[in-house]
């Protein structure tokens, strides 16, 4: 008893084949757009902001994921010119996705002067989903599956996908399916978790990260198929345990420190009325810290009268302000020298 591998990985559509690999990808990136825009509307956004997102963050998370898979995985690039732009050929690597993609979203939001911790707040579970589905294609590509196990639910592998020093092995763990099953578990999880913990945002978003990185070290440890090392284990497991710490830290910053609202429903309406709320407090601080107008300088008249009022060289008496000062004085007798 086994999981059988697909006889086919894609079906022709008149002159055109269409990969399950890249279909499956554009129905994850339709689901996720579709629930994001949900979950945010829901929230109070636009979601119209989904779509203008999506736009650019889609282009840019494929270049990103593409990118990472030649960096990590050369063996698995096609041999011809045009081989490390076919993703056609599978090679996803989610790690350079996400990093790009999320620059690019962030980028868009922040034009739009919306809070990006809310954003990815709402976006966290839907890119889980479409991860979900896009692990059917690795099914249909008879990739990323672990090593050898006798298990009922063991995946048959074809001799000729099977990866070097594992040709005598029919069937293999399949880690695709663990990752399946982990990405709807922990996506139903921060639904969860944002409408009964009110988790400040983006705490969300870092228990994503800090989640699906723990998983993957532990799917790291059973995958069999060619990698890059260092020191003896797979990039993609330091990658891994980076992103399990930093998740971490980041999700206890904000939770402890940060100023974001839970992203439950209407939570755009109270960012907005808190950022504002901060910006008239600061300017009230401003303002109490700065002197009246004028309170720096003396009126001309008192230096004047201050003046008047000091002696003269000789001891003698000030003279009256408003004194004659072109009267006739050739009687007084001048003071001795």
């Amino acid at each position: 008893m086994h999981i059988p591998s697909p006889s086919v990985n894609g079906f022709h559509l008149g002159p055109v084949f269409v990969h399950y690999y890249g279909l499956m990808y554009v129905i994850g990136i339709t689901l996720a757009i579709l629930i994001t825009q949900r979950r945010w509307q829901r929230m109070g956004g636009d979601p119209g902001l989904v779509g203008d997102v999506a736009l650019w963050a889609v282009p840019a998370g494929i270049i990103g994921g593409r990118i990472y898979f030649d960096i990590t995985t050369p063996s698995y690039i096609p041999h011809h010119w045009y081989g490390i732009f076919a993703v056609w050929d599978g090679g996803l690597g989610i790690w350079g996705g996400i990093a790009l993609g999320a620059a690019a979203g962030i980028w868009r939001v922040r034009r739009h002067g919306v809070d990006a911790g809310l954003f990815a707040d709402a976006v966290a579970p839907a890119l889980l989903v479409a991860q979900a589905v896009g692990r059917i294609g690795n099914y249909f590509n008879k990739e990323l599956f672990g090593g050898p196990t006798s298990l009922p639910w063991g995946l048959y592998i074809p001799q000729s996908y099977r990866p070097p020093g594992y040709l005598g092995t029919q069937t293999f763990q399949p880690t695709f399916l663990y990752e399946l099953i982990f990405d709807l578990a922990l996506a139903a999880a921060l639904v969860w978790l944002g409408h009964h913990r009110g988790i400040k945002a983006p705490g969300l978003f870092a228990l994503y990260v800090t989640g699906y990185s723990a998983f993957r070290i532990f799917e790291e440890s059973l995958r069999v198929d060619p990698s890059e090392h260092f020191l003896g284990l797979r990039l993609n497991m330091y990658v891994a345990i980076a992103g399990t710490i930093a998740g971490g830290v980041w999700f206890w910053y904000t939770q402890r420190y940060g100023k974001g609202v839970p992203a439950t429903d209407g939570a755009v309406a109270r960012s907005t009325a808190a950022a504002q709320a901060a910006a008239e407090a600061d300017g009230a601080a401003d303002s109490e810290g700065e002197p009246p107008a004028g309170a720096a300088e003396e009126p001309a008249g008192d230096a004047v009268t201050e003046d008047a009022a000091e002696p003269g060289p000789g001891g003698e008496p000030p003279a009256e302000v408003g004194a004659d000062a072109g009267g006739d004085h050739s009687a007084e007798t001048p003071p001795a020298s």
